[in-house]
């Protein structure tokens, strides 16, 4: 009798999983267990990151080694699908069309399980409500966009989150490493860190995600990851605003400079710099002389300003060439961080440097 009564439960459990066209019943996983072995996690760190990134070459890699690491074609489907809710629908498009390009190039493709069917009469807005409690540590209602407040809880915490081929901590790592390739996200990039530790991935499992983008040579997003973890724990990092690197704190010339600089020497041959400037920090007026000074702004918004003229603002793209014997200062907006880059051309003999004196405050406070 008990193996008739085997029998039956065999044949009932291989029907059931007919009529869902083959999926798995994964209802009994734990999503608050990160599913992935460590390769796996790095693989899908750098997936994630060139998603939102939109590089689709690299994107090629990333996914060949995803598929060397062991990830299912359907587990890198669900997270590139899952993306669309944080970097758009056409990244998230790209990067599945992409998937699909690699998956036709190769012959041992795994598909790997499909999410399990949700239960009838699920009700999406209150399992998605529960969900984003969880993530979040607490009830969040956001009154100031109640259709925002309801795609968040019904859609993206409850039809997607609900999808149990990948778990929450699954997701939330996603999730943190695509926000780590986007600039000028760092408030959800927090948010998602914490949710990340309130959906079971541990710290050493999310100090493995600035590690792994490192490797695949994301400098900066691997620092911008570093800083909101840092952020997190109640440790303070600056990060470069944009992909250009930080560098150290400019010490060497910090007597010359209101509020705090960074310098990183991009080409010791050229003297190719990038200058980061906190907001407000500027340096004082001063003279090159023998030597033309290229300045080329590449984040944020500053100011340049030659002695007798109105300023100039510094924008992206913004280049000014500062003539040999010229009086002038440059540094960052009030209101916003700069970066620019500096080098020196037609150097004659005789080139130096001749700092005069501070911005006046009241002129600086006047831009």
């Amino acid at each position: 009798m008990k193996t008739i009564r085997t029998l039956l439960m065999i044949t009932l459990a291989a029907t059931l999983m007919a009529a869902c066209g083959g999926k798995t019943n994964q209802t009994d996983k734990d999503m608050t267990k990160l599913t992935f072995n460590e390769r796996q996690a790095a693989a899908m760190a750098v997936i994630a990151c060139n998603e939102a990134r939109g590089d689709q070459s690299s994107l090629t890699g990333a996914i060949h080694e995803g598929f060397e690491a062991g990830l299912t074609a359907n587990q890198m489907k669900e997270a590139l699908s899952q993306l669309y809710a944080y970097t758009g629908f056409p990244r998230s498009l790209n990067a599945l069309g992409t998937l699909q390009k690699v998956m036709e190039q190769r012959g041992d493709v795994v598909m790997g399980p499909e999410s399990s069917p949700l239960p009838d009469g699920y009700d999406a807005l209150k399992q998605g409500t529960e969900v984003q409690t969880k993530l979040s540590g607490k009830p969040f209602n956001y009154e100031f966009c109640p259709s925002e407040d309801y795609y968040l809880k019904a859609h993206l915490f409850g039809d997607i989150f609900a999808r149990d081929l990948l778990t929450h901590a699954d997701r939330e790592l996603v999730t943190v490493c695509a926000l780590s390739g986007l600039e000028g996200v760092m408030p959800q990039l927090q948010a998602h860190v914490r949710g990340a530790l309130n959906m079971g991935v541990t710290d050493e499992q999310l100090a493995a995600i600035p590690e792994a983008l490192k490797a695949a040579g994301f400098e900066a997003e691997a620092s911008r990851c570093q800083a909101a973890i840092a952020a997190v724990n109640g440790t303070s990092q600056v990060v470069s605003p944009s992909s250009f690197p930080l560098g150290q704190p400019n010490d060497a010339y910090a007597q010359y400079f209101i509020g705090q600089s960074y310098l990183a020497v991009l080409d010791t041959v050229s003297g190719l710099c990038n200058v980061t400037f906190e907001p407000c920090c500027r340096n004082n007026w001063h003279i090159h002389h023998h030597a033309v000074q290229v300045l080329t702004c590449v984040s944020g918004r500053g100011w340049y300003q030659e002695w007798g003229k109105e300023p100039v603002e510094l924008k992206p793209g913004t280049v000014i060439t500062v003539p040999a014997g010229t009086k002038h200062w440059h540094g960052a907006a009030k209101d916003s961080w700069m970066q620019h880059l500096a080098y020196f051309t037609a150097k004659q003999p005789g080139f130096r440097n001749e700092w005069l004196e501070p911005v006046d405050d009241e002129q600086y406070g006047k831009l």
